[in-house]
């Protein structure tokens, strides 16, 4: 495991056939209430969360903490009400009239030089956060060790299904909570937890099952990402 970056946990629902959202990739609604207590529950555990461009496309907003339970246990830590929301992306092509830029949080943008520039003297984000590889590409493990020296020491993943391939393919991910939502999504094109190019059986990441809760019709899965041997 790469050293001094934040424990990144990702937190997805999913139809029992694994898929995270429809064909039209509309935004996945289909958890229950429990679903969405889980999910507030983590965010509210974490620093920061981190999501793609695409996720916030589909959705225009992101999910904050309400509960007063959650919000008084932040503030008893010494922590601001909510996490920083930090948006992945490389092209930074963002509508600035989506209600997310009205939400009471820290917006934070994580991408390239090119991707910055339209954001550059604005105050919908706090911080623009650019860091490359050579070839122009978001440099992720350098932007996770950044991360960790701006007091994030937990980070939330909320999708894409790309960026969460990413991440499994840099072994920069810890753990995995996946809601099993009772319906049947299908179609060839519905996007999965896990997308980009895949893995051959022998080289896919493996996990370890920490935990199992079900709550009414929905299975609560808990898993860690077991290390590869040196």
């Amino acid at each position: 495991m790469m050293q001094h970056r934040p424990h990144t946990t990702v937190v997805l629902a999913m139809s029992a056939d694994g898929k995270i959202a429809d064909i039209r990739r509309s935004p996945a609604r289909f958890g229950s209430k429990a679903d969405k207590t889980h999910l507030e529950k983590q965010i509210a555990a974490s620093d920061a969360v981190l999501f793609g461009a695409g996720t916030l496309r589909a959705y225009g907003t992101t999910l904050t903490v309400s509960h007063p339970t959650l919000l008084e246990h932040r503030t008893r830590e010494g922590k601001p009400l909510q996490p920083v929301h930090i948006v992945i992306t490389h092209s930074a092509n963002l509508n600035p009239g989506i209600n997310f830029f009205k939400q009471p949080v820290k917006r934070w943008l994580l991408t390239t030089t090119g991707g910055a520039i339209s954001w550059q003297g604005r105050s919908e984000f706090e911080q623009i956060l650019v860091l490359e590889t050579p070839t122009g590409k978001i440099d992720t493990p350098a932007a996770l060790q950044h991360l960790a020296t701006l007091h994030i020491t937990r980070l939330v993943v909320l999708g894409g299904g790309e960026l969460v391939a990413s991440l499994l393919e840099l072994n920069l991910i810890d753990e995995l909570w996946l809601t099993v939502c009772p319906l049947i999504l299908g179609g060839t094109t519905a996007p999965t937890p896990v997308e980009g190019r895949g893995f051959l059986s022998h080289l896919a990441p493996k996990l370890q099952l920490l935990e199992v809760n079900t709550v009414e019709q929905e299975v609560f899965l808990h898993y860690r990402l077991q290390q590869p041997a040196d």
